[in-house]
């Protein structure tokens, strides 16, 4: 909502860098995850994703914490149906009825859905990778906002079938000798 802003500007800065990254080809999937909850990996994926569309990419953004997703409240879409659907009922050759259009233009959502029994598991069989193979025809790129690395395994799994990933890490000052 701010583009001029240092936090925008910041966003296209990483937008760039990674057009610029890829030495053998295109970057078609990006997976942005942290060390530990609340270091913003949502904030940005969400606005990664929206620096990419606004620059005129067609975009997914797809929530793959599906213990504790948040991309539904950024994007104020429904999370009904959701990534934990479409892998339990493998019917990934009718995923763009799970894209949610967002008031970004060229950017859509896919929600984490309900909290499956078993969010590792699904995200290791061969329907999440046959997903991501089929999302990137679909669309210019995908961005997968992951889970805690040092929490749960998923972003370690999802990592091996992206095409790169960013891993957002806060560092805090806890000096209590500075002024």
């Amino acid at each position: 909502h701010k583009p001029k802003s240092s936090v925008a500007e910041a966003i296209k800065t990483i937008r760039t860098n990674l057009q610029f990254s890829a030495v053998n080809g295109d970057v078609k999937s990006i997976l942005v995850t942290s060390s530990m909850p609340g270091e913003g990996k949502s904030f940005v994926a969400s606005n990664l994703a929206v620096a990419f569309a606004q620059a005129g990419s067609k975009v997914l953004i797809v929530d793959c914490d599906m213990r504790r997703g948040r991309l539904h409240e950024i994007f104020n879409v429904n999370n009904d149906k959701g990534l934990s659907l479409l892998l339990i009922d493998e019917i990934s050759e009718k995923s763009t009825k799970y894209f949610n259009k967002t008031e970004v233009p060229n950017l859509y959502v896919m929600p984490a859905g309900n909290v499956p029994p078993n969010p590792s598991e699904l995200l290791v069989t061969p329907q999440m990778l046959n997903l991501l193979e089929e999302l990137k025809q679909k669309c210019d790129l995908i961005i997968i906002d992951g889970t805690p690395s040092k929490l749960v395994t998923d972003a370690v799994i999802l990592s091996r079938i992206v095409d790169c990933y960013i891993i957002k890490n806060c560092r805090f000052n806890n000096n209590s000798n500075s002024t």
